[in-house]
């Protein structure tokens, strides 16, 4: 069997873009930040850390937070915010038993080798340490999944092998987590349909590179026309505001 690629290709991640269409991920993160419940003190890492904005909530707690991602444009906003920030890909980590707890939000589901990383990280993580994370989860956008992978079939092009993201059920995640080490504390999927500020267009034109990575524009732009035109009797309102089918996956574990 060939091995998963690390990452979805064609995704590449702009800071201002993202801050633009989709800074709504970092605020919905506190939850989840909440639960890491971090202490002074502690070293912690931030995988997928992005532009920072949520690693310095993590920082104000008084701990030390390494934040990592495999963008050098994220990594370059997290920097200019003071925080120290690597270019790193989280399927293989240099550390050793070095962090008290490792903190993840909406990230993991982009790496698609996910026994890799998680084996990566309980490595990383100090004997006791807590391992606290939410991403995409079974059913998440599953609508406008299904719309991309269907107007993409319309044109003959086949899109069971661009899907780019591991949205795992709770089984299957535990099962995972359980394999390398990790007894699982809490995980639980949740439901969470949530508003877009710039609407679908610029929720696509951020999240769904990997659909059309390799294809010439006109192809990008009539396949994402199709998407839209499928997707607005159930994500659009009467007033034009577009909502995206999220349902996320939180776990807290311990190492």
């Amino acid at each position: 069997m060939t091995e998963a690629p690390h990452n979805a290709p064609g995704q590449h991640w702009n800071a201002a873009d993202y801050r633009h269409n989709a800074d709504f991920v970092s605020a919905l993160g506190h939850e989840v930040a909440k639960l890491l419940a971090p202490r002074p003190g502690e070293r912690i890492l931030d995988v997928g850390c992005g532009d920072g904005s949520l690693t310095e909530t993590l920082v104000k707690a008084g701990a030390t937070v390494v934040g990592i991602d495999t963008s050098p444009d994220m990594v370059a906003a997290a920097k200019a915010r003071g925080l120290d920030a690597r270019v790193m890909d989280a399927h293989n980590l240099p550390f050793e038993h070095e962090f008290d707890a490792i903190f993840s939000n909406a990230a993991l589901h982009w790496m698609l080798n996910h026994e890799a990383v998680l084996a990566s990280l309980h490595r990383a993580l100090k004997p006791n340490g807590r391992f606290v994370a939410e991403f995409g989860g079974h059913g998440n956008v599953a609508a406008i999944c299904t719309a991309m992978l269907a107007a993409l079939q319309a044109r003959g092009i086949s899109g069971r092998a661009r899907f780019p993201w591991f949205f795992p059920t709770v089984e299957e995640y535990t099962e995972s987590l359980e394999a390398v080490g990790f007894t699982v504390e809490s995980i639980e999927l949740i439901p969470r349909p949530t508003r877009l500020p710039t609407g679908m267009t610029g929720w696509l034109e951020t999240f769904a590179a990997p659909f059309l990575h390799g294809l010439d524009e006109y192809l990008r732009e009539a396949i994402l026309n199709d998407a839209l035109a499928l997707l607005a009797p159930s994500l659009r309102d009467s007033h034009g505001n577009w909502t995206a089918d999220y349902v996320r996956l939180r776990v807290k574990a311990l190492c």
